[in-house]
């Protein structure tokens, strides 16, 4: 299995058991996925340039609104300033003391993108310059003249609930099992993703999430995979599921994918493979 970016914090699932999904392998993914991907790095890019640096990595990541159908960086400074992707309305919005200041993205160039964001960080104060520039290796060469443009509305709208369907299921999951993590939005993997150690004291913990298409399923899918400290743990002899499968791929853990699956179905799978790992 090719893999380009191997994790080593825990937000981003230690040794990451996954693998799949890479910033090369983005590239074989349908052209509005690879779009979208395209926009996340813009908002990646904010936080890796503008805020300060975390040993997790987490101030390159993003969160996801379902109320707002976006995703969205970090606060980029003291006010509470974020840079978000509308899904919906196929925008670039800074948003600033509860009002949006949008960038059409259909027919807009990365130049002008570029253009935009640098004058908003400048309204806002933002002393550090923005920076298009990544930590992570990246598999396009985009130049000033790259358009981006509304292929498909339909199925921007598909992932759009595939996003909603990840929050709403990793949200419920969590709070039902009385575990602690951020939701977010890994840039160079593209997953929708949590990570929680258990609260037992045990020392172990599962990361689980929304992945895109890659090289473990053709399709998104639901996955969750446990540690015991930096140690992938072993599913071998973990009893089926009733819903997924362990260790497909190449992947240690077990995997689900979205395709005709609602919310229910998401959490069942995540509960089913938690207590075997709890067990």
């Amino acid at each position: 299995m090719e893999f380009l970016h191997t994790a080593t914090n825990p937000m981003s699932g230690l040794p990451d058991a996954r693998q799949g999904l890479t910033a090369r392998n983005i590239k074989d993914n349908p052209a509005v996925e690879k779009m979208m991907y395209l926009l996340a790095q813009y908002l990646a890019a904010a936080g890796i340039s503008i805020l300060e640096k975390k040993d997790d990595d987490s101030h390159s990541n993003l969160g996801f609104s379902i109320e707002n159908s976006s995703m969205y960086s970090r606060p980029l400074n003291d006010y509470g300033d974020k840079l978000s992707v509308n899904f919906e309305k196929f925008t670039l919005d800074w948003n600033s003391n509860g009002v949006s200041t949008s960038l059409r993205l259909d027919g807009t160039t990365h130049a002008e993108i570029l253009k935009w964001i640098k004058k908003m960080a400048a309204k806002a104060a933002i002393k550090v310059p923005y920076a298009y520039s990544f930590h992570y290796d990246f598999p396009y060469q985009i130049n000033d003249n790259f358009v981006f443009k509304l292929l498909d509305a339909n199925r921007l709208n598909e992932l759009l609930n595939l996003r909603i369907l990840a929050q709403s299921v990793l949200e419920t999951f969590i709070e039902a099992q009385n575990l602690n993590s951020e939701i977010r939005i890994w840039p160079h993997h593209f997953d929708t993703g949590a990570y929680t150690i258990y609260n037992d004291m045990s020392g172990e913990a599962i990361g689980l999430g929304l992945a895109v298409p890659d090289n473990v399923c053709r399709d998104h899918y639901f996955y969750i995979s446990g540690y015991k400290g930096h140690e992938v743990i072993d599913t071998s002899d973990f009893k089926p599921l009733s819903l997924g499968s362990w260790s497909v791929n190449g992947f240690k853990g077990a995997i689900l994918p979205a395709t005709e699956i609602d919310k229910n179905k998401g959490i069942a799978f995540l509960s089913e493979a938690f207590i075997q790992y709890k067990n």
